[in-house]
């Protein structure tokens, strides 16, 4: 009894919106920052011992094949919890009061502080480099489950375990066994010769070919446009001709699908001007450059996404070409199946290769749940060409209830800056996957993949699917044909995970390994050759150049057609933006290759920086940490030196947060180690701050303005007592243009020696 009371007590200790979350997706988002998963994982196997007979008898009753993990199974008593609504209410508001507390406002005021404290209890007290590390691994734990049941995830009304593909209207959408409308006009789509679809998937390449862009290096030239700036095109088969943006675009020049030619002005007319006439181009100067090197089939890296100003109307663009090559796609498959059911026997058929391994084409990786509802909406309405023909969307109930979000949730006392709101919008669930089939006029959400010709999902989402060598359920044949790959907001998968977009680099445009019910004589050539991934167009949109993404757009495109890269360089640069006067010194150390930067980094830093700041007049310093990796070595290095230190990363939860924040204020902790992680999913303010080392140049670069303007909170101590030093190397290179500007770039990395370099905020 004991046992089973302290699970009971474990579910109580869960606010409602805790327990929602918990139910609908086995976990809680960091963006709510209570990590109870080594909790919840050591209490289920506790309630599993209690409860054996039971659970026996009720598996000898189901006549599932899947079996539901222990963790599952204390999930499934959320639905049973025996507690009244009035206690979750009362857990509801106190789970708000505590956010209150935590706001900017309060922190100084010592009733908030007492709460936090009470709120935390005196286990939270002691957290340990091994507990911390054992988060860590609970969530690989739970990650491996979710992989292992590869389709499984929680429907947030039924609690079913099971995820849910639409079945019901398989033989509507199937593309062997309907034929072209012939009043819809789109007969003749792909019989003009200078359509770019046609034009991309009829060119057949030679072996020798494939061999040349397998081995040469690539060729570039560059080019200055009026809205994108300076741009590379990169290729290995050709020369590259010169590419220049319209300046004025006709619809009816880019070959669009019906019905996308009169539904894209009416669809776009909110990002152009109010006074633009019917006659005027319904583009943008932004998506009529990005358009045009779509609409070529070009590989496209584009670093300037911002989610406040352009992040919409880029989306708007590339859902367009990811449509529109769908419809022509599938156009060209019907009009084919009304071919052959009329041809004469004896007729060659090679002329009817039109299809994929697989019949996904297009797959969309986004962040969040919200993401993938925009996305959707968008596709509807190119899809509707008036109020009165509306298309068939199946399971848009459904679809609205799992990926839309309840305003109530987020708690309205919280004030976080105009980019955190505008990437945290909506639903932030980032564990979802979502098929959809596009038919003439109908669309079918929750198609299974292989009936599919768009996936709209997450990296976690798709690393649950594909899987790890050795496990026994995983699949990732559905993506041996996709024709092209976007990746939205690729600056946010290096806070969630980056190694889930290695990972989904790694197994796409790969042999499958089943027919999956294909016929060979429709397949195209290329496909059957094994060189989908030489026409696979990818789109790669982010907020920033990292050397990790620009290594996805370099190592693993290789369209024959080529690459084309936005490299615009920052001319002032985010320290522009510090409204604080300080010195900021920026100290240069020396590796001798990226490899060495880690160790080399660290040994700097306890020989060189460290020293100066252990006299206790150095107090209330601030270290910044990018890498959790160095943030774990980090404090591990000061327990065993014994410093006076606290620490907050993204695995701290609440109550500590809260002690960390109050100790560092006051001066009782000397040191505070932060990781850039933590800031991503919190935007706290922490006061208190006089002294600031940044250990590695954040990733954002408007995070280094913020950090430094966090120093204006502080109301007691001296301007000129402030202190800001900066560690980088010469692999820093993009993340210190982006912070101090290229010139500055310039001149400290053609210095041989350690730079001191002294600059104030207005310079």
């Amino acid at each position: 009894m004991g046992k089973r009371r302290s699970g009971r007590e474990l579910l109580r200790s869960l606010s409602k919106k805790q327990k929602k979350h918990l139910r609908e997706f086995g976990e809680e988002h960091p963006f709510y920052d209570k990590p109870l998963l080594l909790l919840l994982l050591n209490s289920c196997f506790h309630f599993q011992s209690e409860n054996s007979d039971k659970s026996s008898a009720e598996s000898d009753s189901e006549t599932e094949v899947e079996q539901v993990s222990v963790y599952h199974k204390l999930l499934a008593t959320l639905k049973t919890s025996p507690e009244s609504e009035s206690e979750e209410e009362e857990e509801e508001d106190e789970s708000e009061s505590d956010e209150a507390g935590e706001s900017e406002a309060e922190i100084d005021s010592e009733g908030s502080q007492q709460t936090g404290e009470v709120d935390g209890g005196e286990e939270d007290k002691n957290d340990t480099s091994e507990e911390e590390e054992a988060t860590d691994t609970a969530e690989q734990t739970l990650s491996q489950e979710q992989a292992d049941g590869a389709d499984t995830s929680c429907d947030p009304r039924h609690g079913v375990i099971e995820e849910f593909t639409d079945v019901k209207h398989e033989s509507e959408f199937s593309l062997e066994t309907n034929f072209m409308e012939e009043e819809s006009g789109d007969c003749d789509a792909d019989k003009r010769d200078s359509n770019p679809f046609k034009q991309h998937m009829d060119k057949e390449l030679e072996e020798k070919e494939i061999e040349k862009m397998s081995t040469l290096p690539k060729s570039s030239s560059q080019s200055q446009w009026s809205r994108l700036g300076q741009l590379t095109f990169s290729s290995t088969l050709e020369k590259h001709k010169t590419l220049k943006a319209d300046k004025e675009v006709d619809v009816k020049q880019l070959y669009l699908h019906k019905p996308l030619e009169s539904t894209w002005p009416k669809v776009n007319k909110h990002f152009l001007p109010s006074a633009n006439k019917p006659s005027d181009s319904p583009f943008t100067p932004l998506q009529r450059e990005l358009f045009c090197i779509m609409n070529t089939y070009r590989d496209l890296f584009y670093p300037e996404r911002n989610a406040l100003t352009n992040g919409e109307e880029i989306r708007q663009a590339y859902c367009l070409h990811a449509l529109n090559h769908v419809l022509k796609a599938n156009a060209q498959v019907l009009s084919n199946n009304a071919k052959r059911r009329d041809r004469k026997p004896g007729t060659d058929t090679d002329d009817y290769r039109d299809q994929g391994l697989t019949r996904p084409k297009v797959l969309m990786i986004v962040p969040f749940r919200e993401s993938a509802l925009r996305i959707v909406h968008i596709f509807i309405n190119l899809l509707e060409v008036n109020d009165k023909k509306k298309i068939d969307v199946s399971n848009k109930k459904r679809f609205k209830g799992e990926f839309g979000s309840d305003p109530e949730e987020k708690p309205p006392n919280l004030k976080r800056p105009e980019d955190y709101e505008a990437v945290f919008a909506g639903n932030i669930d980032d564990h979802f996957r979502i098929g959809v089939a596009i038919l003439q006029k109908s669309m079918r959400l929750y198609a299974p993949f292989y009936s599919s010709d768009i996936i709209i999902a997450s990296p976690l989402g798709m690393r649950t699917v594909i899987g790890a060598e050795g496990e026994k359920k995983r699949d990732f044949d559905f993506l041996s044909s996709i024709e092209i790959l976007i990746i939205d907001q690729a600056d946010v998968y290096l806070m969630q995970n980056w190694e889930h977009v290695l990972h989904l680099m790694k197994h796409i445009n790969l042999l499958p390994l089943d027919s999956h019910g294909v016929d060979f004589s429709r397949v195209r050539m290329l496909n059957l050759n094994n060189w989908s991934k030489y026409y696979r167009q990818t789109l790669l949109f982010s907020a920033l150049q990292d050397p990790q993404i620009n290594s996805v757009f370099n190592k693993h495109c290789f369209n024959y057609v080529g690459q084309v890269a936005i490299r615009n360089v920052p001319l002032t640069g985010s320290i522009s933006h510090v409204v604080v006067q300080l010195p900021h010194v920026f100290r240069r150390l020396e590796a001798e290759s990226v490899a060495a930067v880690i160790d080399t980094r660290f040994q700097f830093f306890i020989n060189n920086v460290l020293p100066e700041y252990r006299d206790a007049i150095m107090s209330h310093t601030l270290i910044y940490v990018p890498s959790y990796f160095d943030y774990v070595r980090l404090r591990n290095y000061f327990k065993k030196e014994d410093l006076n230190f606290t620490h907050i990363c993204e695995y701290t939860k609440k109550a500590g947060v809260c002690r960390a924040r109050r100790f560092f204020l006051k001066g009782e902790k000397q040191f505070l180690l932060f990781t850039e992680r933590f800031h991503f999913y919190k935007r706290y303010t922490i006061k208190g701050i006089r002294n600031l080392i940044f250990y590695e140049l954040p990733t954002y670069p408007h995070f280094y303005s913020e950090i430094c303007n966090m120093m204006k909170a502080t109301d007691s101590g001296v301007d000129a007592t402030w202190t800001c030093t900066v560690l980088y190397s010469k692999y820093d290179a993009q993340k210190l243009a982006a912070v101090v500007g290229i010139d500055r770039t310039a001149q400290m990395l053609q210095s041989k020696k350690n730079v001191h370099l002294f600059v104030t905020g207005e310079n």
